[in-house]
């Protein structure tokens, strides 16, 4: 799933490029519009008391993203099961180059705990995994 975004002076760092710890919030993003796109957004998912805490996230850095740089986000689910969910996400520059890697993993938790979705609810979910 594609999310479009520009890079805004307050984002960046001294150096005039995206600050390191505001790719985190980039991702954020592109993830949660994701899951708009999948029908579970995170506002229908507190409904149903379920969350998505993210347990772990590995950023590969390639080429830095100066002030007005206009970027694309590809946000794919790359493994999952009732339990947790793998995301890989990627930030592409306006030339097309890869710019950022991501490897996400979310835990489903429910009432402060780790829990397992539905079966129902991950036969929804499950049909957007796109494996490597």
């Amino acid at each position: 799933m594609k999310y479009n975004r520009k890079i805004f002076g307050y984002e960046c760092d001294i150096y005039g490029h995206l600050n390191n710890a505001n790719y985190l919030h980039l991702y954020e993003e592109a993830r949660a519009d994701a899951l708009e796109d999948m029908d579970m957004s995170i506002g229908k998912l507190n409904e149903e008391g379920i969350r998505i805490y993210i347990s772990e996230i590995n950023l590969t850095f390639k080429i830095g993203l100066p002030v007005g740089e206009r970027v694309v986000l590809d946000t794919r689910m790359v493994k999952a099961n009732r339990a947790i969910s793998v995301w890989k996400q990627e930030i592409f520059n306006a030339a097309g180059e890869l710019c950022n890697i991501a490897i996400v993993k979310g835990v489903f938790i429910r009432e402060g705990k780790p829990f397992r979705i539905s079966k129902e609810l991950f036969e929804e979910y499950k049909k957007y995994i796109q494996p490597e």
